[in-house]
Order: structure tokens, then C-alpha cells, then sequence
């Protein structure tokens, strides 16, 4: 049975870091590796990103959040940081995922709205599990998307097969080369289809990519 693959919202007051999230401005965090240590712990190694006027009050932020413990800084760029930390309350379903579901976190973000996580199940049966326990233990959790591995690309970044097979004709071809070594006619004869229906193909694909690639987490998109 096939893979799947699961994107959901979880609110601040039932996920890591809401008072860090709360009030730090303009804070955007995003999960680099996350390994569950016990049933009780997570250790995250994460990025955190904010204007360098709100990241001098992160440390202080960190102190008061009683969700995360055994803060240490890894690397310290402009803008942003990455940290090891251990987080340790309010983390039932990420246990009940990665522990109970053999479950694999691809992606994980979280802004002052929320947190967006994309999850790797080992089948359909797997979610609808984690669905039934959040659902028993008064954790709201909504699923935002669902997609089978085995449907190709389109689990992965949202595109279908037609637009994975052109727009990767097209990277092969050269038509995403400076100058192009081929124009949008001629990809278009290469698929049989009209100019305009090349544009698009490639326009939704280039919007599913962006959408689920760099998008996800950062809030609805239209």
C-alpha cells in the first residue's frame, strides 16, 4: 500500500512555541530535522527567522516558554538562526505521528497564525488514526491536503503529470536557459498543444511549485 502523504494546521495553544511565536514580531520558524527522543520529548533543530531588532528579544522569549527546554544557538546568520532545543509539552500528536504511526515529518513551519506541518504516513489507515486521536483528545487539527505517494510529483510539490512531463521537457530542452536554446512554439509542437495551452500549463505548474515547495506554512495562498 502506497505511502501518504498529509498537510495540516495545527493552532498555537496545542503545538510548540506559541508565547515565543506570540511575541516575538514578526517570527517565522521552520523545522530543519525534528527526532522524537522518548514519548515525551522532540528535539528540533530550528531555523528562526525576524528582523534583527526582534531577534534580540528571542532569548527572553525562549526563557518564558514553558513548551521548550535546552535552548542552544547552532549558527547565527543575518536575519536569522538556527537552534537546538528540546520541546517539551503540547507535542501529543507529533508523539502519536512519529512514535505510535511511524510517521515522517517532511515539513514543518510556524508563524504568530500557526503551525503548517506536512507529514509522510505509511498508509491511509495511519492518518485516519492520527485524525481520530486528535479529534479524542481535543487537539484541533485540520487537514488541509492529502495526496498518495505513488500519484508522482503531484504528492510531492501539488503538480500533475502533465505539468511534471513539461516542465521537465522543458528544463532538458532548454527553454529555461539564457538565452533560451529552445522558444515556447517550439516546446509547444514537442506536446502537441497550443501555444497559449503550453502557457498554461507551465504557469499553473510554476504556481504549484512555489505554492508547495516554498509557500507551505506561511499562511493561505491565493
Amino acid at each position: 500500500m502506497a505511502g501518504t502523504i498529509a498537510e495540516m494546521k495545527v493552532d498555537l495553544t496545542d503545538f510548540a512555541l506559541e508565547h515565543t511565536l506570540t511575541t516575538v514580531g514578526d517570527l517565522s520558524c521552520e523545522v530543519e530535522r525534528l527526532v522524537a527522543t522518548d514519548l515525551e520529548t522532540v528535539m528540533p533543530f530550528l531555523w528562526v527567522e525576524a528582523p534583527e531588532s526582534a531577534l534580540a528579544d528571542l532569548e527572553e522569549a525562549f526563557a518564558a516558554d514553558e513548551t521548550i527546554d535546552q535552548v542552544e544557538c547552532i549558527a547565527e546568520l543575518e536575519g536569522e538562526r538556527l537552534y537546538r532545543m528540546e520541546w517539551i509539552d503540547r507535542i501529543d500528536l507529533l508523539v502519536q505521528i512519529l512514535v505510535e504511526e511511524d510517521g515522517t515529518v517532511l515539513s514543518a513551519s510556524g508563524t504568530g497564525e500557526g503551525w503548517h506541518l506536512r507529514f509522510l504516513f505509511p498508509s491511509r489507515e495511519a492518518l485516519a488514526r492520527t485524525h481520530d486521536y486528535c479529534h479524542a483528545n481535543g487537539i484541533p487539527c485540520e487537514v488541509l491536503t492529502i495526496y498518495n505517494v505513488d500519484e508522482g510529483r503531484q504528492g510531492r510539490f501539488g503538480l500533475t503529470d502533465a505539468q511534471q512531463e513539461t516542465m521537465t521537457s522543458a528544463f532538458e530542452l532548454g527553454y529555461y536557459e539564457i538565452p533560451r536554446e529552445l522558444d515556447a512554439e517550439e516546446l509547444a509542437t514537442e506536446f502537441d498543444i497550443s501555444h497559449q495551452a503550453l502557457s498554461e500549463r507551465l504557469r499553473r505548474g510554476h504556481k504549484a511549485l512555489v505554492k508547495n515547495a516554498l509557500i507551505i506554512g506561511r499562511g493561505p495562498t491565493q
